[in-house]
């Protein structure tokens, strides 16, 4: 890898507690099942997703049984179940996967690895495929504005990962995976106990596709032809006074061509008839150290830190552009906690980033080129944060907090935030939340679709803006008194986010070109509406029922105040489950229907193969999508077949224009083969890639 610059940082997240911040999913009544002579294995029948009774912040578990109900290959494919969480391709080439939580882009919603905040930067694009789903415990989706402890970037929610314990019962368990686009996925888990203090676990991962398909027949790839490995250790030290320590490495490498088939980046040059593709290469490398140590018997009073390391190497060709990015980051946090009188807790946290990029841009399109530029920049950010935290019993709960951040080239920043919970009865909660999120912005990895087009690029697209915005809201969930379990709720949600700065990729102000601004007092807001339902009616079966309604407006240059593109108004869920008896057999089946949103104004005349408009008053379509998964329980292995887009469904012209023109003059040469201004592979709303059938085995031994 080039580009490797060391950076020691020492970073801390969450005050670690006797039981090492580990928490269970709430959880049917355990069943014993008999799995040998020797030994008895304990199965609780979680619920697949559900909202957290106890969180001051609204929060949607995704625990493992939901991760089961899909293929789950990696976290983008992890939230079908869920209509706070929407998930599509960022264009029909790269491959890369973009979430939207409160009407934004997944870029504004903090990640984070066991409360270590992770996917930032370059990785951004498709850290959600690096994320294997069976290497997976649980995910918690949090909306709005969550503590300090951990930064600042948090905008619109948090969605935190938990990974396979090492201190797990399973010394190994096996996951293979496969579709009839041919997309294999193979992992491996084995967690081991080494005495009292010391316990480990390994993970594995290989996926990829030994084919690919272009069934809407438009000469590009449905998917790109990929191949990714990717392994991992964590360690954990458990002493006899309290302290904890936890470690690990985690090495990755991506490999994804799309595009037309045939594509060479090396001899993409002098022929008119080259096909266009993209080739892109991810490697990353990362390291981390966390520690607790408890000041007092009882750990009321305890300090933490983590130090941690990423190395992210990116090499992107997509016709005859390219963009080398290497990014070196670190992360520091010191937290001293102090909890008092059982109802009062104060944590004080000393923490920052720092982030140093290398990035190598050559634009080479029929209307623009841009020569190698090397562009090398470092965004520091370190501050000060103050938490206070007070329990009235189980009735009222509330949490405030203030940072002071400096920014390198911005100054010093406050962020304050306030959590309120309040439960007047056992059968209400009440939520509200409210704060400031600040993050910085990488304009064009931000929307990295920008390299599947001919446009030119303008403005400050290679400035890394801090954007600034509010998020606001509340959440009421109502649990009522029927169904077989105590988990049947109705839940309630409002919240809005605006922005006071805002870095703005905008397709529509100049004609084929991509314009990079700031918002810069423009208006530019999401408010986000939600309800939800759970029941089990009878036992062993369980019914889910959401729906999401969006409004995203933003004021464009040119164009005024307008719907924010490509983000749909709404989304409906609705997902059954059925088991029998001791789980030997289970049955999901989810159906989600999406609601239009407003296309890009190059996109309003465009008309299908009958000459009608494919969007008609400038809207794309209403569209189902249905999901059935049957799994058959053996003793340690279960084995499970599925089917995903049942309706077949795809947007129709995924492509706009021309990829390919001939030739473009260089230096005053006809030299290079060039995609036209015309040409556009990002403006995707839809699904697509059509049906997809797919088998799978879990084998899992116990200890």
């Amino acid at each position: 890898m080039k580009g490797f610059i060391p950076v020691i940082v020492i970073a801390a997240l969450m005050p670690f507690r006797a039981t090492a911040g580990l928490s269970l999913p709430d959880c049917k009544p355990a069943t014993v099942i008999k799995d040998s002579l020797d030994a008895a294995v304990f199965t609780l029948r979680q619920e697949g997703n559900y909202l957290a009774r106890g969180k001051e912040l609204r929060t949607e578990v995704i625990s493992s049984a939901g991760l089961r109900k899909m293929a789950c290959c990696n976290l983008a494919e992890s939230f079908e179940n869920s209509a706070s969480v929407t998930v599509g391709y960022s264009d029909a080439v790269t491959g890369a996967r973009q979430i939207r939580l409160l009407g934004l882009s997944g870029v504004y919603t903090q990640m984070l690895d066991e409360n270590r905040p992770s996917m930032r930067g370059i990785v951004a694009p498709f850290g959600l495929s690096y994320v294997p789903g069976q290497w997976l415990e649980s995910i918690q989706v949090s909306k709005g504005l969550s503590t300090v402890v951990n930064g600042v970037e948090s905008i619109t929610g948090q969605i935190n990962t938990e990974y396979r314990k090492p201190t797990d019962e399973k010394p190994l368990f096996v996951n293979f995976s496969t579709m009839n686009d041919t997309k294999t996925d193979f992992n491996i888990a084995s967690s081991l106990q080494m005495g009292e203090s010391w316990s480990t676990v390994i993970l594995g991962h290989v996926s990829g596709n030994f084919k690919t398909f272009d069934h809407n027949h438009d000469g590009f790839r449905d998917d790109p032809e990929m191949l990714q490995f990717n392994v991992a250790n964590r360690w954990l030290y458990y002493g006899p006074t309290g302290i904890q320590v936890r470690f690990g490495l985690r090495a990755l490498q991506d490999r994804r061509k799309g595009g037309q088939e045939g594509y060479d980046h090396d001899t993409y040059k002098l022929f008119p008839e080259s096909p266009w593709g993209s080739d892109i290469l991810n490697r990353s490398l990362n390291a981390y150290v966390k520690a607790g140590i408890p000041l007092s018997e009882d750990n009321s009073r305890n300090i933490a830190f983590v130090a941690d390391y990423t190395l992210t190497d990116m090499d992107m060709w997509s016709g005859a552009s390219k963009y080398m990015g290497t990014q070196n980051s670190g992360f520091f946090n010191v937290l001293l906690q102090n909890e008092f009188r059982d109802s009062h807790k104060l944590t004080v946290s000393l923490g920052g980033t720092a982030d140093f990029y290398n990035e190598n841009l050559t634009r080479r399109v029929f209307a623009q080129t841009l020569e190698p530029g090397r562009s090398l920049s470092e965004e520091y950010a370190v501050g000060l944060g103050g938490e206070y935290t007070f329990h009235a019993g189980e009735k009222f709960s509330s949490i405030v907090g203030l940072r002071a951040d400096w920014f390198n080239g911005e100054g010093l920043k406050f962020t304050p935030r306030l959590t309120l919970k309040y439960s007047p009865y056992e059968v209400l909660v009440l939520r509200a939340n409210a704060g400031r999120g600040l993050r910085r912005a990488l304009p064009l990895i931000d929307n990295i679709g920008v390299f599947s087009t001919g446009k030119s690029f303008s403005g400050i697209y290679g400035r890394h803006l801090l954007e600034d915005a509010w998020t606001f809201g509340g959440n009421a969930t109502f649990y009522l008194p029927f169904g077989a379990s105590s988990n049947t709720y109705i839940g309630l949600d409002f919240f809005s986010t605006v922005f006071n700065e805002q870095m703005v990729a905008d397709y529509e102000h100049l004609l084929n070109t991509i314009d990079f601004y700031a918002l810069d007092g423009r208006r530019s807001f999401t408010r986000s509406y939600q309800a939800d339902f759970n029941v089990e009616p009878f036992r062993r079966f369980t019914v889910t029922t959401t729906f999401r309604y969006t409004d995203a407006r933003i004021e464009l240059e040119g164009r005024g105040f307008t719907e924010k593109p490509l983000t749909s108004r709404y989304k409906g869920v609705l997902n059954l489950q059925y088991a029998t008896n001791l789980n030997k057999w289970v049955f999901d089946f989810t159906a989600s229907v999406n609601g239009k949103s407003r296309v890009y104004s190059f996109m309003e005349n465009l008309r299908d193969e009958d000459g009608e408009l494919l969007y008609k008053n400038g809207y794309s379509p209403v569209y189902p999508l249905l999901y059935l998964q049957v799994t058959k329980r053996f003793k340690g292995i279960d084995i499970y077949l599925g089917a995903e887009n049942l309706t077949n469904f795809r947007q129709k012209h995924l492509l706009v224009g021309t990829p390919v023109e001939g030739m473009s003059v260089h230096d005053g040469m006809a030299s290079v083969n060039t995609a036209l201004p015309d040409f556009d592979a990002s403006a995707v709303w839809g699904p697509i890639m059509g049906t997809k059938v797919y088998v799978g085995l879990r084998y899992t031994l116990w200890k």
